[in-house]
């Protein structure tokens, strides 16, 4: 039996059974207009904490990363548009389509909250077969799920 090969005719080696393999989304990035602006949003109306915020002076920009509030996991990368065609994408990173996910443990509390902190919600809750989900929008317009998986 032959190996597996990828789009390129490369073969593909499966992992070694000796060991597991573990793997993690670490970022996300999210092209922004202003690190600043971005910041407040995130912290402010969503309630994220900023994971790090520093100067890369090489590249003349900041590796900005936040998270929301919970145990540690994937962050987002917010990256300043560098370039007009990176400014492109600025709000519409997934086409108009829902780009994010916030999972939650609690819906009606933070669905609240961020009422309360106007952010902007597209499409109300409603109670799905998986969760209570509703649809907002960043300050750019990217569009996120607030959801929260049935038990």
């Amino acid at each position: 039996m032959r190996a597996p090969t990828c789009h390129s005719g490369t073969e593909v080696v499966p992992p070694s059974s000796s060991r597991a393999l573990r793997q993690q989304l670490a970022h996300v990035a999210l092209v922004v207009r202003d690190y600043d602006e971005a910041i407040g949003f995130y912290t402010q109306k969503l309630g994220f904490t900023v994971v790090e915020d520093s100067y890369q002076p090489e590249q003349d920009k900041r590796w900005v990363l936040v998270a929301p509030p919970g145990p540690p996991g994937t962050t987002l990368l917010l990256a300043r548009a560098s370039t007009p065609e990176q400014a492109g994408f600025i709000g519409n990173q997934a086409g108009g389509r829902v780009f994010l996910f916030l999972s939650t443990d609690d819906f009606w509390r933070d669905y609240h909250r961020m009422v309360a902190a106007e952010v902007r919600f597209v499409r109300g809750p409603s109670v799905e077969a998986y969760g209570t989900v509703a649809v907002f929008e960043d300050l750019y317009g990217n569009r996120w799920d607030l959801l929260q998986h049935s038990s």
